[in-house]
């Protein structure tokens, strides 16, 4: 699929027609990650997926830049690319951080939002653990962490299967600009609570979505995420690690389609509706 770039600099992809849905990557990925959501959803819907500041092929992060300007790049995307309708944001893992930044400062431009695999109101010891990473990659690289990080992200049958495909998420890693991906794992490990007194105003249909065995960005996090958002529906999906976009493509597309299918804007103000789908 043929990379665009924006007048900021900015590198995404678009295809398919219809609502226009967009996916935003973690940290030390791209835009490549979605590879399995649009080949499930372009029949149906207009996907766009971009690389976020400091990855892929877009810019450099500044060093005052908060989580705020990763959402800012979003507004840029959707401006330039003439987007007048509300669309559907995806956020995954430090993507999700930057989904619900963007859309508490620009709800009037998302129909619908879906947090899948990210984080909120960590342990403190959680917290400590994420910041120690930092440190190593700062002394060390973007590599620094990668082996433990596959181990936690896919499960160990998933990377039996696929060495090639690891090997290419490794490479992605290690291949980061070291400052852009030190910037945003530093925001990635402070900002988990990021609007957390806004969150209650967000009247948004939301999906907050996660593996049972995602030890990272557990399923206690996206039920007490939930809890702060009035129009909030949580799912965990059985069996599931980090990676259950790329590990497990069909399972969370068909959660997606339903998702979008039966949310609809005019769903009751406060329903939280909690439930555990069991993976193959």
């Amino acid at each position: 699929m043929e990379s665009m770039k924006l007048v900021d600099g900015t590198s995404y992809f678009s295809c398919g027609a219809g609502e226009t849905v967009i996916f935003i990557h973690g940290v030390g990925l791209d835009k490549s990650m979605w590879g399995g959501q649009v080949a499930g959803l372009e029949k149906q819907y207009h996907i766009i997926s971009y690389d976020m500041l400091g990855h892929g092929e877009s810019p450099e992060p500044q060093s005052e830049d908060t989580i705020e300007a990763y959402a800012e790049q979003l507004e840029r995307l959707i401006k330039e690319l003439k987007i007048e309708d509300p669309v559907t944001v995806v956020g995954f893992s430090m993507g999700g951080l930057i989904a619900r930044a963007f859309a508490l400062r620009y709800t009037h431009r998302v129909a619908r939002l879906v947090v899948l695999n990210s984080v909120f109101n960590r342990t403190e010891e959680q917290r400590k653990n994420v910041l120690l990473r930092c440190k190593d990659v700062e002394k060390f690289g973007p590599g620094a962490n990668v082996d433990a990080a596959i181990e936690r992200w896919f499960s160990r049958e998933y990377r039996g299967a696929n060495p090639a495909q690891i090997e290419s998420f490794t490479q992605r890693i290690i291949t980061n600009s070291k400052n852009g991906y030190l910037h945003t794992y530093k925001l990635f490990g402070e900002s988990d609570n990021h609007g957390i007194s806004k969150l209650s105003k967000l009247d948004v249909p939301t999906l907050v979505a996660t593996g049972e065995l995602d030890v990272g960005s557990t399923p206690e996090m996206a039920h007490g995420l939930a809890l702060h958002l009035p129009k909030a529906k949580v799912i965990v999906l059985g069996k599931q690690r980090h990676m259950m976009p790329v590990e497990s493509p069909q399972i969370v597309n068909n959660m997606l389609l339903r998702f979008f299918e039966d949310q609809k804007l005019d769903s009751p103000k406060k329903e939280i509706l909690q439930e555990v789908i069991n993976g193959a």
